[in-house]
């Protein structure tokens, strides 16, 4: 399936997608214009063989550049790569020096391998899971907080991950560290005074406004309902179910 459009892009994604946080904030942030065509996962739009052609791993998002013969460019931080290669010609996202590639390269893989999937079965096991399992809570709540700890001794001594300004690495991680510290880790987890330094760094990035504009317009898409596509759940009973795992949580001390 493939359609013309006057934008430049066009973004394959679902209303209740993580990862095109990061993509769309770069877009806006670049001024580059798209298109969203939101899946329809309930009738598993996302496995049709026409998106399979596109995006093999039947997954979102996925993006297409209608400016370069319809290039598909699927997982988030190569897309991000993609965009900032291809039309940041300012380098306003990315770093020249090599060492400075080599560190960026590092903090997208650390968010692609450690902070998403970490923080997801967090997410999963939490909310998700047809029974409840302690032991896998635990294990994912302590990884998270493992994480952003990594994140705070880093950002202890610097203003940003890598090369003294506001890059792809920063991007990749805002919207997963969003979710967490306001839901998956209850209502005892204290931001500030637990990892201030990721605190610091999070809400300067909260405030840049392209972030602002993309975290306001996914909310008017009634973004806040991760993997609902999978548990048919409505808006108002997820919130219910954040609520209690608030409610739920324990110290971690105890």
């Amino acid at each position: 399936m493939s359609f013309k459009s006057t934008h430049q892009f066009t973004v394959y994604n679902h209303e209740s997608g993580v990862n095109i946080f990061k993509i769309l904030i770069l877009l806006n942030e670049l001024g580059l214009t798209y298109k969203e065509y939101l899946l329809d996962f309930g009738r598993q739009e996302q496995k049709e063989e026409w998106y399979r052609k596109m995006m093999p791993n039947g997954r979102i998002p996925a993006l297409v550049d209608h400016w370069n013969n319809d290039k598909v460019v699927w997982e988030s931080n190569a897309m991000l790569l993609y965009i900032c290669t291809h039309y940041d010609k300012d380098k306003k996202f990315l770093v020249s020096e090599p060492n400075d590639v080599a560190d960026m390269n590092t903090w997208l893989f650390f968010q692609a391998s450690h902070q998403g999937p970490f923080f997801g079965q967090l997410q999963w096991f939490s909310l998700y899971h047809e029974e409840q399992i302690p032991s896998a809570v635990k294990r994912y709540t302590d990884e998270t907080l493992r994480i952003l700890g990594v994140l705070d001794s880093v950002l202890k001594d610097r203003e940003w991950l890598v090369g003294n300004k506001c890059t792809l690495a920063d991007i990749a991680f805002v919207k997963c560290n969003e979710y967490a510290t306001r839901d998956l880790l209850g209502d005892q987890f204290n931001f500030r005074e637990e990892f201030p330094h990721v605190y610091r760094w999070h809400r300067t990035l909260m405030a840049r406004p392209a972030v602002a504009w993309v975290f306001k317009y996914k909310a008017e898409q009634d973004c806040g309902r991760e993997r609902q596509h999978v548990t048919g759940e409505t808006h108002s009973s997820y919130e219910t179910r954040v609520s209690e795992l608030s409610t739920k949580q324990t110290s971690r001390n105890a």
